[in-house]
């Protein structure tokens, strides 16, 4: 639709929804710093805040023209927008909002993706070689896979759906975290003996910030202030209120008691599953997209990776990837053009082609992920070693790569062995190894 002004409510829901999503990262700061041992803390928290710091700059400087750029063979944006050049108060293609407001939106979801993967190896990856990876995973991976699904690209012409995020975010983050967590090799002791949250308060603070932010993570995906905006909130909030059922239910009936870490995990995972449907479905079905993405995940974290044996260690895939994957096949099953004209409609309203795009481009959102995320941490590998080493690890990230403590000894004091590292903690948490996020 061609538009000749700027509509200030669409403006200031799309400025507003930004500052909801820039939330998230701090969130994400909060979420995983509370399940990591007290002696990583900091370290945590830090590569969440520095992300948010780097590929800020690196969104606006090139990853912008990458990502939404003219587009180059259905592959990469050129390079005519770099340092945001000739972007200003124009008004961006369908819509009535400024190109410059749609900037700080995507840079904000730009931001958030890198720090979910960190989730994945936590504990044990050194600083100066995270930095560098993270900044050529949002060059090189991110900026590409949003190009070929929102900026144009030849997912977009395929048909694949993803409104706030299914594929290019929490796909692409968790198989680019277990990719990494595996190669990078499993934290010393897991397995042998208990590795359990030092502040769970903390990471339900943080999971609800999140489930705030969400709202402009998804609802702000309608670049306007309008009935799309309307659905995509209330979806929102009814998948994440199943997802806490969903997971919940299934942890209560195979431990016997539910958990709050199972409650905020099980919230985060109906997140992640409407995301890429929030634009397109109805009412009922999201809350068969959050209660199933409950569940699923719960056995992906609770299951499967103990079967498996990897070392993803605050679930990064368990809830981003499954989870993500989950919400696009979803997409393609329930999304209907009643909600969305500019969708189409999926499998349970009789039409094929959706469908089978969402899962072709679920397979390339894996491939691309296993691939680039192995390339970069091999090179990466080969400038600056990657892992800690025992000794650093044994005494905590926080001392060795920034000279700080998250805690005065003193605080602890007689405190519960669940505020320490000891691994009679696990008496406080006897489901935890199978329920953290």
């Amino acid at each position: 639709m061609e538009t000749t002004a700027i509509n200030s409510g669409d403006t200031a829901w799309v400025l507003i929804s930004a500052a909801l999503v820039f939330i998230m990262t701090p969130a994400v700061a909060l979420f995983y710093g509370g399940m990591v041992r007290s002696k990583n803390v900091l370290t945590t928290i830090m590569q969440s805040m520095f992300i948010l710091g780097m590929v800020s700059v690196e969104f606006i400087l090139i990853g912008y023209a990458l990502a939404f750029g003219d587009d180059v063979n259905g592959f990469i944006g050129d390079l005519s927008k770099v340092g945001l050049a000739g972007v200003g108060y124009n008004i961006l293609d369908g819509t009535q909002i400024p190109e410059l407001a749609f900037v700080a939106f995507q840079c904000m979801f730009a931001a958030l993706t890198p720090a979910l993967i960190t989730g994945a190896f936590a504990e044990r990856m050194k600083f100066a070689g995270f930095a560098v990876l993270m900044l050529l995973w949002a060059i090189f991976i991110y900026n590409p896979m949003a190009h070929w699904v929102w900026g144009g690209g030849f997912l977009a012409e395929l048909g694949a759906l993803d409104f706030a995020g299914g594929l290019v975010i929490h796909i692409l983050s968790g198989v680019s975290g277990l990719t990494i967590c595996i190669l990078l090799g499993k934290r010393r002791g897991y397995g042998k003996s208990a590795i359990v949250p030092h502040n769970v308060p903390m990471t339900v603070i943080g999971a609800a910030f999140l489930w705030i932010g969400w709202f402009g993570f998804n609802a702000g995906s309608a670049l306007g202030a309008n009935e799309l905006a309307a659905n995509a909130f209330l979806v929102t909030q009814i998948a994440a209120a199943a997802g806490v059922l969903g997971w919940v239910l299934i942890e209560w009936l195979r431990h016997g008691k539910p958990t709050v870490i199972g409650a905020v995990s099980g919230a985060i995972a109906g997140l992640v599953a409407i995301t890429p449907a929030a634009g397109y479905v109805t009412i009922l079905p999201s809350l068969a997209i959050g209660l199933i993405g409950g569940g699923v995940c719960y056995c992906a974290v609770a299951i499967l990776k103990e079967r498996l044996g990897y070392d993803d260690s605050l679930d990064a895939f368990g809830i981003h990837g499954i989870g993500g994957m989950w919400g696009a096949v979803a997409t393609g099953l329930w999304a209907t053009t009643s909600i969305n004209p500019d969708g189409a409609n999926g499998l349970f309203y009789g039409e094929t082609d959706l469908f089978f795009a969402q899962i072709i481009s679920i397979g390339v959102a894996i491939i691309f992920a296993v691939i680039g995320s192995t390339i970069l941490y091999k090179v990466v590998n080969a400038i600056t070693e990657m892992r800690a080493d025992e000794v650093e690890e044994i005494n905590g990230l926080d001392i060795s790569e920034h000279g700080e403590r998250g805690y005065t000894e003193s605080i602890f004091t007689g405190a519960p062995s669940f505020f320490s590292d000891d691994t009679s903690a696990i008496k406080f948490f006897p489901t935890i190894e199978s329920s953290q996020s």
